[in-house]
């Protein structure tokens, strides 16, 4: 039987905040207010998904259109789907907490080609049926029953190749979104008023560029895709949208995510024409942002975020040339606010000292390059664009710049390797570290990254083949150099993943019985991570019962390598390169024919330029319908003022008590830390910083409160670099925190006293306690609790962290526990049970920062030790904390 989420969605789960849609910018629109009600959903865990930029733009486009309303949902951590699958409760939408099913449009953002399996878990848990055709089936039998939403998905593979995953989807939203889903929307809107029926809806939203309807196209015996009724576009085109930074700063999510971070896009695609890059392809033409938009965008964001780190994103953001000017102008502006910049992986060959400044600082975040070849000819095979000396330069820039270890992507399994190529990855790396030695400077590190070859739809490689023998043998040959350079981890992508990813990511439509099955038997996305042997036997399992194994073995054996055929002249052991391919349908905007060519250039190692800064290469793109390439010019760079030490001069002390209450208790400590340093910053409050390599803002909780319990008595004392009005402060410090956060009172104390942790004493609690059996005689609470305050000892084994068993008193550590009777006030929040079984305590006790304290669950203990039967605590309020 259903469950409330309220009730699932508590301290015995693992980092409950994920799943309360309260974070800050969180939109809660009125159900009832609007016309179409989505829910964007990213299948992965919630602190991958409210980590994506995408995800979170679409989600604050959608809310700011009239009568839309959007809610988001993420893949419940393994704790939760279960205790969902066993109440059979729906998997709800974080801010609504309403089932998925309750709305009209449900789309799931699929961005790796094995990520299907975590939608079919998620629909699964929503109740919903797994294909389009069974939802038809659905309506059709139960018509009173209502409509499913319409479920869609986009993203980078369901833009590459949808075909796998057609029978899970009414729609597919292929491109950007920014413009494209506000469109779907009016469709939507439109076609709920005039009532029209579930396939004529379908049928008009096929009308709109950028979506593509599977059910109105048959797949051929040879994998090609046609339309099946003639109001349907022949080839569905990929949409195209201008970045839009201000849309960056859309929330703040109060548990640690992935990217922790405010990420701020500088440029959409990319030009570089890397042969084996498909988001390269798939992202043409290249979009700069103006500069004033970056720094003003980030400059606010910052301000309104409160966060201490952000990131810039392109493909390539060393290709924005404005970065250097954009980067330095920030960093100055925020010079003295503790913030650190990262990049994601970057061109090396663009790596100058103006990017080492800008990345640079008190912290020095994590720097990455790819050279992702070995030697010269595999690169220019690849068209990387990159030389030997180019490689070398950026390299020593980094040493001189500081950096002690950087991280390097290679790949192995590329068309036309050889062992030598293989084998030049290691030497490349010899080579760099002996040429960056630099007298009194510690020899460089590097933390190396091989991954294996994957080819993908709509680049030149997509007619290459790869093999998983191959992988190990090359990755055996690798392993065996860098036995003896100690100096660099080594990390290799399992063949495993790399050939299901393959597999699937060129498949066609009989792939989704493939998907289903493995979903079926396990191939989960923790199963990848945490018990890949069980997912990967999954995925084979499925292949087997598909009937698929011959096509598979041609991933595993390798089917050919079109650097050792005559591609003008193909037989039958090489796949021609005009047959049809399960992705033709789609107009990336990228010609076939240009791939063919671009092959046959890499055959010769021929490169092909940049056409953001060089001559047109005639891909096709550029167009009425793509648009153009926009590249802006580098504005001069303004002169670098330095980076800066963060103050760690402490002027005052101030001491505030504030109460945790609501959906606050299920905040972990460590994210309340997180969430006062962002208040502090975006209240722009003086706060002190600690010294060293990692400043920390100079806060400090008087004692961590346990998960799930609320408070009206916390402490945490402020030191600040600057003296201010202590009501000045609260009132700036209350205005940055959520209402379930309140600010009670504020002292200041002396710099030279004590601080609040290193004077707590004694915490009292309020305890909610009743029988687990309710059908046992009535309790008797005051003779137990008499019962309790007679002994002289309760034992208590307690665990160390060095795992030795230490026994403790637990009666000394508690000083007064009674009986709350109807009379005496509760604190703020709490209410008198309704039931005769409830009764709240009183209990004050020890609670020092030595680890000498008294828990609520020791409470419990001493009590059912007399009580002589089990009892259940339900909830635990700590009302105040008593010092020296």
């Amino acid at each position: 039987m259903s469950v409330s989420v309220n009730t699932l969605v508590n301290a015995e789960i693992s980092r409950p905040g994920r799943y309360l849609g309260n974070e800050l910018g969180a939109a809660h629109k009125p159900w009832d207010g609007a016309s179409v009600r989505w829910v964007l959903t990213y299948p992965e865990v919630y602190e991958v998904g409210a980590s994506n930029l995408g995800h979170i733009i679409l989600y604050s486009i959608l809310n700011a259109q009239p009568r839309q309303l959007c809610d988001r949902a993420y893949l419940p951590a393994p704790d939760l789907a279960a205790k969902l699958k066993a109440t059979q409760t729906p998997l709800f939408a974080v801010e609504s907490q309403r089932s998925l099913a309750d709305f009209d449009i449900l789309g799931f953002s699929l961005s790796y080609e094995l990520g299907a399996t975590n939608i079919l878990e998620m629909l699964s848990l929503s109740g919903i049926p797994l294909t389009w055709q069974e939802r038809d089936q659905a309506r059709a039998f139960a018509p009173e029953a209502g409509a499913w939403p319409l479920i869609f998905a986009g993203g980078q593979t369901a833009t590459s190749n949808p075909e796998p995953y057609a029978d899970f989807f009414d729609f597919v939203a292929l491109g950007d979104g920014e413009e494209l889903l506000p469109e779907i929307a009016l469709v939507m809107e439109e076609g709920k008023a005039a009532g029209l029926s579930h396939e004529a809806l379908l049928l008009d939203l096929a009308q709109v560029p950028g979506v593509y309807v599977p059910r109105f196209y048959d797949m051929a015996d040879d994998g090609s895709v046609h339309p099946n009724r003639p109001d349907v576009p022949a080839r569905v085109l990929r949409r195209v949208a201008t970045p839009i930074p201000a849309y960056a700063m859309g929330l703040v999510p109060y548990v640690e995510t992935v990217h922790d971070r405010l990420t701020v896009e500088i440029r959409r695609g990319c030009t570089r024409g890397c042969r084996f890059c498909q988001p390269g392809m798939l992202t043409r033409p290249a979009r700069d942002v103006e500069p004033e938009a970056v720094i003003d965008a980030i400059e606010t964001g910052m301000r309104k975020t409160g966060y201490d780190e952000f990131s810039l994103l392109s493909l390539s953001c060393s290709d924005y040339l404005a970065l250097p000017a954009v980067g330095v102008e920030v960093k100055n502006r925020l010079k003295d606010e503790n913030i650190s910049l990262s990049l994601p992986s970057q061109r090396v060959d663009r790596f100058d000292e103006n990017i080492a400044n800008i990345i640079g600082g008190t912290r020095l975040t994590g720097l990455t390059f790819a050279p992702e070849a070995g030697t010269q000819r595999m690169r220019d095979i690849i068209n990387k664009g990159l030389t030997n000396e180019e490689l070398l330069r950026g390299i020593k820039t980094a040493h001189e710049q500081g950096w002690g270890r950087v991280k390097l992507y290679f790949m192995i399994g590329l068309p036309g390797e050889t062992d030598t190529d293989v084998l030049g990855i290691a030497e490349t790396v010899r080579w760099l570290r002996q040429a960056c030695t630099q007298s009194g400077r510690r020899p460089l590190a590097f933390n190396i990254t091989i991954s294996n070859f994957t080819p993908k739809p709509h680049t030149p490689f997509q007619w290459h083949s790869v093999s998983t023998e191959e992988f190990r043998r090359k990755q055996r040959l690798l392993r065996e150099e860098f036995r003896v350079l100690r100096w660099a981890k080594v990390n290799f992508t399992d063949v495993r993943i790399s050939a299901m990813e393959d597999f699937v990511g060129r498949g066609d439509r009989r792939l989704a019985a493939v998907v289903r099955r493995a979903w079926e038997l396990g191939a989960g996305m923790d199963s990848w991570w945490e018990n890949l042997e069980n997912a990967f036997k999954a995925w084979t399992q499925a292949i087997d019962e598909a009937d698929l194994t011959w096509k598979y073995r041609k991933v595993d054996q390798g089917e050919w390598n079109v650097m050792d055929t005559d591609v003008t002249d193909v037989g039958v052991d090489c796949p021609s390169l005009d047959a049809p391919l399960p992705w033709d349908h789609l107009d990336t905007g990228i010609d076939k024919a240009w791939l063919k060519d671009d092959l046959l250039r890499a055959l010769e190692a021929a490169t092909v330029p940049d056409c953001s800064f060089e001559g047109c290469s005639h891909c096709g793109v550029c167009g009425p319908d793509f648009g153009h390439n926009v590249v802006v010019p580098p504005p001069p760079i303004p002169a670098f003022l330095g980076h800066s030490q963060p103050s760690s001069e402490r002027v005052q002390r101030l001491r505030v008590t504030l109460g945790k209450l609501g959906s606050m208790a299920l905040l972990g400590h460590l994210d309340m830390v997180r969430l006062f340093d962002r208040a502090l910053r975006r209240a722009g409050l003086p706060i002190a910083f600690t010294g060293g390599f990692h400043p920390g803002p100079r806060l400090s909780p008087a004692n961590a409160l346990p998960l799930g319990a609320t408070s009206s008595g916390e402490v945490v004392d402020f030191e600040l670099m600057r003296a201010i009005a202590p009501a000045d402060f609260l009132q700036r410090l209350a205005a940055q925190l959520p209402p379930e956060i309140p600010l009670y009172d504020i002292v200041e104390v002396p710099l030279d006293e004590p601080s609040a942790t290193k004077l707590l004493d004694q915490a009292e609690y309020y305890l909610h306690m009743s029988l687990e059996d309710v059908s046992a005689a009535s309790p008797a609470w005051e003779d137990w609790i008499e019962s309790v305050l007679a002994l002289d000892e309760v034992p208590w084994e307690k665990t160390t962290k060095s795992g030795k068993i230490q026994l403790i008193n637990l009666r000394e550590r508690l000083h007064e526990l009674a009986v709350v009777s109807p009379e005496h006030p509760l604190p703020v929040g709490l209410e008198y049970p309704k039931d005769s079984h409830g009764v709240w305590l009183r209990a004050v006790g020890h609670c020092r920062n030595d680890g000498n304290l008294l828990r609520p669950e020791h409470v419990v203990s001493m009590v059912e030790k007399v009580a002589n039967q089990p009892l259940a605590l339900q909830h635990v309020h700590r009302s105040r904390l008593i010092f020296l």
